[in-house]
Protein backbone atom coordinates (compact mmCIF):
# COMPACT_ATOMS: atom_id res chain seq x y z
CA UNK A 1 0.00 0.00 0.00
CA UNK A 2 1.32 3.45 -0.92
CA UNK A 3 2.42 5.58 2.01
CA UNK A 4 0.03 8.27 3.19
CA UNK A 5 1.22 11.83 2.71
CA UNK A 6 0.20 15.21 4.02
CA UNK A 7 -1.73 15.92 0.80
CA UNK A 8 -3.89 12.85 1.47
CA UNK A 9 -4.70 14.14 4.95
CA UNK A 10 -5.58 17.57 3.53
CA UNK A 11 -7.89 16.04 0.93
CA UNK A 12 -9.68 13.83 3.50
CA UNK A 13 -10.13 16.76 5.92
CA UNK A 14 -11.16 19.21 3.20
CA UNK A 15 -8.48 21.76 4.11
CA UNK A 16 -5.24 23.04 2.64
CA UNK A 17 -1.86 21.41 3.14
CA UNK A 18 -0.82 24.53 5.06
CA UNK A 19 -3.67 24.01 7.52
CA UNK A 20 -2.62 20.40 8.11
CA UNK A 21 0.93 21.61 8.72
CA UNK A 22 -0.28 24.18 11.25
CA UNK A 23 -2.29 21.56 13.13
CA UNK A 24 0.64 19.15 13.26
CA UNK A 25 2.88 21.95 14.54
CA UNK A 26 0.31 23.07 17.17
CA UNK A 27 -0.16 26.48 15.56
CA UNK A 28 -2.82 28.54 17.32
CA UNK A 29 -4.27 30.11 14.17
CA UNK A 30 -6.38 27.06 13.16
CA UNK A 31 -10.08 26.96 14.11
CA UNK A 32 -11.23 24.17 16.47
CA UNK A 33 -13.47 22.66 13.75
CA UNK A 34 -10.68 22.49 11.18
CA UNK A 35 -8.29 21.10 13.80
CA UNK A 36 -10.76 18.34 14.65
CA UNK A 37 -11.19 17.39 10.97
CA UNK A 38 -7.45 17.21 10.45
CA UNK A 39 -6.87 15.07 13.55
CA UNK A 40 -9.71 12.74 12.52
CA UNK A 41 -8.17 12.37 9.05
CA UNK A 42 -4.75 11.65 10.54
CA UNK A 43 -6.27 8.88 12.69
CA UNK A 44 -8.36 7.38 9.85
CA UNK A 45 -5.48 7.30 7.37
CA UNK A 46 -2.79 6.33 9.86
CA UNK A 47 -0.63 9.24 8.81
CA UNK A 48 2.77 9.48 10.50
CA UNK A 49 4.86 12.63 9.87
CA UNK A 50 8.47 12.13 8.86
CA UNK A 51 10.42 12.90 12.01
CA UNK A 52 13.45 14.29 10.17
CA UNK A 53 11.38 16.53 7.92
CA UNK A 54 9.40 17.78 10.88
CA UNK A 55 12.55 18.63 12.79
CA UNK A 56 13.78 20.62 9.82
CA UNK A 57 10.52 22.57 9.87
CA UNK A 58 10.53 23.33 13.56
CA UNK A 59 14.24 23.91 14.28
CA UNK A 60 16.26 26.86 13.07
CA UNK A 61 17.80 26.37 9.64
CA UNK A 62 20.35 29.20 10.07
CA UNK A 63 19.13 30.44 6.69
CA UNK A 64 17.84 33.90 5.80
CA UNK A 65 15.93 34.98 2.71
CA UNK A 66 16.76 38.19 0.84
CA UNK A 67 14.41 39.50 -1.84
CA UNK A 68 15.87 42.50 -3.67
CA UNK A 69 14.21 44.70 -6.24
CA UNK A 70 16.66 44.30 -9.14
CA UNK A 71 19.87 42.26 -9.11
CA UNK A 72 21.09 44.12 -12.24
CA UNK A 73 21.04 47.41 -10.35
CA UNK A 74 24.59 47.92 -8.98
CA UNK A 75 23.17 49.43 -5.80
CA UNK A 76 21.26 46.25 -4.97
CA UNK A 77 24.20 44.08 -6.02
CA UNK A 78 26.39 45.86 -3.47
CA UNK A 79 23.60 45.65 -0.88
CA UNK A 80 23.26 41.89 -1.43
CA UNK A 81 26.99 41.40 -1.05
CA UNK A 82 27.10 43.21 2.29
CA UNK A 83 24.06 41.23 3.50
CA UNK A 84 25.72 37.94 2.59
CA UNK A 85 29.01 38.90 4.28
CA UNK A 86 27.34 39.97 7.53
CA UNK A 87 25.04 36.95 7.57
CA UNK A 88 27.99 34.62 7.10
CA UNK A 89 29.81 36.36 9.95
CA UNK A 90 26.79 35.68 12.19
CA UNK A 91 26.53 32.04 11.15
CA UNK A 92 23.68 32.34 8.63
CA UNK A 93 23.41 31.44 4.97
CA UNK A 94 21.46 33.54 2.45
CA UNK A 95 18.99 32.52 -0.26
CA UNK A 96 18.48 35.31 -2.81
CA UNK A 97 15.41 36.21 -4.84
CA UNK A 98 15.39 38.85 -7.59
CA UNK A 99 12.03 40.61 -7.95
CA UNK A 100 13.04 42.39 -11.16
CA UNK A 101 10.90 45.34 -9.96
CA UNK A 102 7.77 43.17 -10.41
CA UNK A 103 5.48 42.63 -7.39
CA UNK A 104 4.23 39.25 -8.64
CA UNK A 105 7.81 37.95 -8.98
CA UNK A 106 8.61 39.32 -5.53
CA UNK A 107 5.67 37.43 -4.01
CA UNK A 108 6.70 34.22 -5.79
CA UNK A 109 10.14 34.39 -4.18
CA UNK A 110 8.73 35.22 -0.76
CA UNK A 111 6.26 32.34 -0.94
CA UNK A 112 9.06 29.94 -1.93
CA UNK A 113 11.33 31.16 0.86
CA UNK A 114 8.61 30.82 3.48
CA UNK A 115 7.91 27.27 2.27
CA UNK A 116 11.59 26.48 2.82
CA UNK A 117 11.29 27.48 6.47
CA UNK A 118 13.89 30.20 6.48
CA UNK A 119 14.56 31.74 9.87
CA UNK A 120 13.93 35.30 8.72
CA UNK A 121 13.32 37.50 5.70
CA UNK A 122 14.91 40.68 4.37
CA UNK A 123 12.80 42.47 1.76
CA UNK A 124 13.19 45.57 -0.38
CA UNK A 125 9.55 45.79 -1.53
CA UNK A 126 8.84 46.21 -5.23
CA UNK A 127 5.61 48.01 -4.35
CA UNK A 128 3.98 49.62 -1.37
CA UNK A 129 1.29 47.12 -0.47
CA UNK A 130 2.02 43.42 -0.98
CA UNK A 131 -0.73 41.48 0.82
CA UNK A 132 1.59 38.47 1.10
CA UNK A 133 4.31 40.49 2.82
CA UNK A 134 1.79 42.04 5.20
CA UNK A 135 0.25 38.64 6.00
CA UNK A 136 3.69 37.16 6.68
CA UNK A 137 4.52 40.04 9.00
CA UNK A 138 1.22 39.68 10.88
CA UNK A 139 1.82 35.94 11.20
CA UNK A 140 5.03 36.65 13.11
CA UNK A 141 7.60 35.92 10.41
CA UNK A 142 10.86 37.59 11.49
CA UNK A 143 11.27 40.30 8.87
CA UNK A 144 13.18 43.52 8.17
CA UNK A 145 12.63 45.99 5.33
CA UNK A 146 15.80 47.32 3.75
CA UNK A 147 16.02 50.45 1.57
CA UNK A 148 12.27 50.47 0.84
CA UNK A 149 9.36 49.68 3.13
CA UNK A 150 5.59 49.23 3.27
CA UNK A 151 3.94 52.05 5.24
CA UNK A 152 1.90 50.86 8.20
CA UNK A 153 3.56 47.44 8.45
CA UNK A 154 4.90 46.61 11.90
CA UNK A 155 8.34 45.73 10.54
CA UNK A 156 11.70 47.37 11.33
CA UNK A 157 13.11 49.45 8.47
CA UNK A 158 16.80 49.92 7.65
CA UNK A 159 17.22 52.73 5.14
CA UNK A 160 19.09 55.87 4.15
CA UNK A 161 17.59 59.33 4.55
CA UNK A 162 18.29 61.19 1.32
CA UNK A 163 16.46 64.42 2.14
CA UNK A 164 19.52 66.25 3.40
CA UNK A 165 21.61 65.13 0.43
CA UNK A 166 18.88 66.17 -2.05
CA UNK A 167 18.79 69.59 -0.38
CA UNK A 168 22.58 69.79 -0.72
CA UNK A 169 22.31 68.84 -4.40
CA UNK A 170 19.75 71.54 -5.15
CA UNK A 171 21.85 74.12 -3.31
CA UNK A 172 24.86 73.02 -5.36
CA UNK A 173 22.95 73.27 -8.65
CA UNK A 174 21.54 76.68 -7.73
CA UNK A 175 25.03 77.95 -6.93
CA UNK A 176 26.15 76.81 -10.39
CA UNK A 177 23.43 78.97 -11.93
CA UNK A 178 20.90 76.26 -12.82
CA UNK A 179 17.25 77.30 -12.48
CA UNK A 180 15.27 74.83 -14.64
CA UNK A 181 15.60 71.49 -12.85
CA UNK A 182 13.85 68.26 -13.82
CA UNK A 183 13.61 64.85 -12.16
CA UNK A 184 13.18 61.30 -13.44
CA UNK A 185 11.12 59.74 -10.65
CA UNK A 186 10.86 56.13 -9.60
CA UNK A 187 7.50 54.36 -9.28
CA UNK A 188 5.11 56.27 -7.03
CA UNK A 189 4.04 52.93 -5.49
CA UNK A 190 7.48 52.59 -3.89
CA UNK A 191 8.49 54.61 -0.87
CA UNK A 192 11.80 55.64 -2.43
CA UNK A 193 10.05 56.69 -5.63
CA UNK A 194 7.62 59.04 -3.92
CA UNK A 195 10.02 60.24 -1.21
CA UNK A 196 12.72 61.43 -3.61
CA UNK A 197 10.30 63.49 -5.69
CA UNK A 198 8.89 65.08 -2.54
CA UNK A 199 12.39 65.87 -1.23
CA UNK A 200 13.37 67.39 -4.59
CA UNK A 201 10.22 69.52 -4.76
CA UNK A 202 10.70 70.76 -1.18
CA UNK A 203 14.34 71.63 -1.82
CA UNK A 204 13.45 73.61 -4.95
CA UNK A 205 10.81 75.53 -3.01
CA UNK A 206 13.50 76.73 -0.58
CA UNK A 207 15.04 78.60 -3.53
CA UNK A 208 11.75 79.83 -4.95
CA UNK A 209 11.87 77.33 -7.81
CA UNK A 210 8.90 75.35 -9.11
CA UNK A 211 8.74 71.77 -10.30
CA UNK A 212 6.23 71.88 -13.17
CA UNK A 213 4.57 68.67 -14.34
CA UNK A 214 6.55 68.84 -17.59
CA UNK A 215 9.75 68.54 -15.53
CA UNK A 216 8.70 65.29 -13.84
CA UNK A 217 9.47 62.17 -15.85
CA UNK A 218 7.88 58.95 -14.66
CA UNK A 219 10.39 56.13 -14.53
CA UNK A 220 10.54 52.61 -13.10
CA UNK A 221 14.15 52.43 -11.84
CA UNK A 222 15.18 50.89 -15.18
CA UNK A 223 17.50 52.40 -17.81
CA UNK A 224 14.91 52.41 -20.61
CA UNK A 225 12.55 54.60 -18.60
CA UNK A 226 15.35 57.09 -17.94
CA UNK A 227 16.01 57.26 -21.66
CA UNK A 228 12.35 57.87 -22.51
CA UNK A 229 11.91 60.56 -19.85
CA UNK A 230 15.04 62.42 -20.99
CA UNK A 231 13.97 62.32 -24.63
CA UNK A 232 10.71 63.98 -23.57
CA UNK A 233 12.61 66.64 -21.61
CA UNK A 234 14.81 67.35 -24.64
CA UNK A 235 11.74 67.77 -26.84
CA UNK A 236 10.33 70.58 -24.66
CA UNK A 237 10.38 74.08 -26.21
CA UNK A 238 12.74 75.06 -23.38
CA UNK A 239 14.49 71.96 -22.03
CA UNK A 240 15.61 71.87 -18.39
CA UNK A 241 19.11 72.87 -17.38
CA UNK A 242 19.56 69.73 -15.27
CA UNK A 243 18.11 66.23 -15.22
CA UNK A 244 18.20 64.56 -11.79
CA UNK A 245 17.68 60.81 -12.11
CA UNK A 246 16.30 59.20 -8.96
CA UNK A 247 18.44 56.10 -9.38
CA UNK A 248 21.61 55.05 -11.16
CA UNK A 249 20.08 52.95 -13.97
CA UNK A 250 17.73 55.76 -14.98
CA UNK A 251 20.78 58.06 -14.99
CA UNK A 252 22.46 55.69 -17.43
CA UNK A 253 19.39 55.84 -19.68
CA UNK A 254 19.40 59.63 -19.46
CA UNK A 255 23.04 59.76 -20.49
CA UNK A 256 22.29 57.50 -23.48
CA UNK A 257 19.43 59.81 -24.58
CA UNK A 258 21.63 62.92 -24.41
CA UNK A 259 24.42 61.31 -26.40
CA UNK A 260 21.98 59.90 -28.99
CA UNK A 261 20.97 63.51 -29.79
CA UNK A 262 24.60 64.48 -30.35
CA UNK A 263 24.54 66.56 -27.17
CA UNK A 264 27.10 66.70 -24.40
CA UNK A 265 26.92 66.59 -20.61
CA UNK A 266 27.19 69.15 -19.02
CA UNK A 267 27.66 71.62 -21.93
CA UNK A 268 24.15 71.13 -23.33
CA UNK A 269 22.36 69.67 -20.32
CA UNK A 270 23.58 68.70 -16.85
CA UNK A 271 23.00 65.33 -15.18
CA UNK A 272 22.92 64.21 -11.54
CA UNK A 273 21.84 60.92 -9.97
CA UNK A 274 20.65 59.30 -6.78
CA UNK A 275 22.58 56.11 -5.82
CA UNK A 276 26.27 56.62 -6.49
CA UNK A 277 28.03 53.60 -7.95
CA UNK A 278 31.70 52.89 -8.74
CA UNK A 279 31.47 53.32 -12.51
CA UNK A 280 30.16 56.91 -12.21
CA UNK A 281 33.78 58.04 -11.81
CA UNK A 282 34.63 56.47 -15.19
CA UNK A 283 32.02 58.25 -17.32
CA UNK A 284 32.96 61.36 -19.28
CA UNK A 285 32.35 63.55 -17.38
CA UNK A 286 32.20 61.79 -14.00
CA UNK A 287 28.66 62.00 -12.63
CA UNK A 288 27.67 64.06 -9.59
CA UNK A 289 25.58 61.77 -7.39
CA UNK A 290 24.01 61.13 -4.01
CA UNK A 291 25.70 58.22 -2.28
CA UNK A 292 23.95 55.90 0.14
CA UNK A 293 25.93 53.98 2.80
CA UNK A 294 25.04 50.73 1.06
CA UNK A 295 27.38 48.39 2.87
CA UNK A 296 26.36 49.76 6.26
CA UNK A 297 22.68 49.37 5.35
CA UNK A 298 23.12 45.71 4.44
CA UNK A 299 25.05 44.91 7.60
CA UNK A 300 22.62 46.79 9.84
CA UNK A 301 19.66 44.98 8.23
CA UNK A 302 21.16 41.56 8.97
CA UNK A 303 21.92 42.50 12.56
CA UNK A 304 18.36 43.76 13.05
CA UNK A 305 16.93 40.54 11.62
CA UNK A 306 19.22 38.42 13.82
CA UNK A 307 17.95 40.36 16.85
CA UNK A 308 14.37 39.60 15.82
CA UNK A 309 15.08 35.88 15.30
CA UNK A 310 16.92 35.57 18.60
CA UNK A 311 14.17 37.21 20.64
CA UNK A 312 15.58 40.70 21.01
CA UNK A 313 13.64 43.82 20.01
CA UNK A 314 15.22 45.26 16.83
CA UNK A 315 15.10 48.96 16.13
CA UNK A 316 14.67 50.70 12.79
CA UNK A 317 17.88 52.27 11.49
CA UNK A 318 18.18 55.43 9.39
CA UNK A 319 21.57 56.46 8.02
CA UNK A 320 22.38 59.70 6.16
CA UNK A 321 23.10 59.83 2.43
CA UNK A 322 25.65 62.35 1.12
CA UNK A 323 26.32 64.40 -1.98
CA UNK A 324 29.38 63.49 -4.07
CA UNK A 325 30.33 66.38 -6.36
CA UNK A 326 32.02 65.55 -9.66
CA UNK A 327 31.75 67.32 -13.05
CA UNK A 328 28.44 66.41 -14.75
CA UNK A 329 26.64 69.60 -13.69
CA UNK A 330 29.14 72.16 -14.92
CA UNK A 331 31.51 72.04 -11.98
CA UNK A 332 35.03 73.27 -12.57
CA UNK A 333 37.56 70.58 -13.29
CA UNK A 334 39.87 69.89 -10.35
CA UNK A 335 43.16 71.75 -10.62
CA UNK A 336 45.97 69.79 -12.15
CA UNK A 337 48.71 68.62 -9.84
CA UNK A 338 51.65 71.02 -9.91
CA UNK A 339 54.41 69.89 -12.15
CA UNK A 340 57.49 68.59 -10.41
CA UNK A 341 60.59 70.74 -10.56
CA UNK A 342 62.77 69.63 -13.44
CA UNK A 343 65.75 67.58 -12.47
CA UNK A 344 69.22 68.24 -13.76
CA UNK A 345 69.82 65.99 -16.75
CA UNK A 346 73.03 64.41 -17.92
CA UNK A 347 73.80 64.64 -21.65
CA UNK A 348 72.39 61.14 -22.06
CA UNK A 349 69.05 62.33 -20.57
CA UNK A 350 69.48 60.62 -17.20
CA UNK A 351 69.10 62.34 -13.86
CA UNK A 352 72.25 63.04 -11.97
CA UNK A 353 72.44 61.54 -8.48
Amino acid sequence: MASVGIKDVAARAGVSVATVSRVLNAHASVSPAARARVLDAVAELGYRPNALARSLRTDQTRTLGLVISDVLNPYFTELARSVEEEARALGYSIIFGNADERPEVQDHHIRTLLDRRIDGLLVSPADGGSALVLDAARAGTPMVFVDRWIPGADVPVVRADGRGAVRDLVAHLYALGHRRLAIIAGPAATTTGSERVEAFRDALAEYGLDLPAAHIGQGDFQAASGRRATERFLDLPTPPDVVFAADNLMALGALDAVRARGLRVPHDIALAAFDDIPWFVHTDPPITAIAQPTGELGRAAVRALADRIEGRAPQSVTLPARLVVRRSCGEAAPPEAPAEAPTEETPAGRSTP
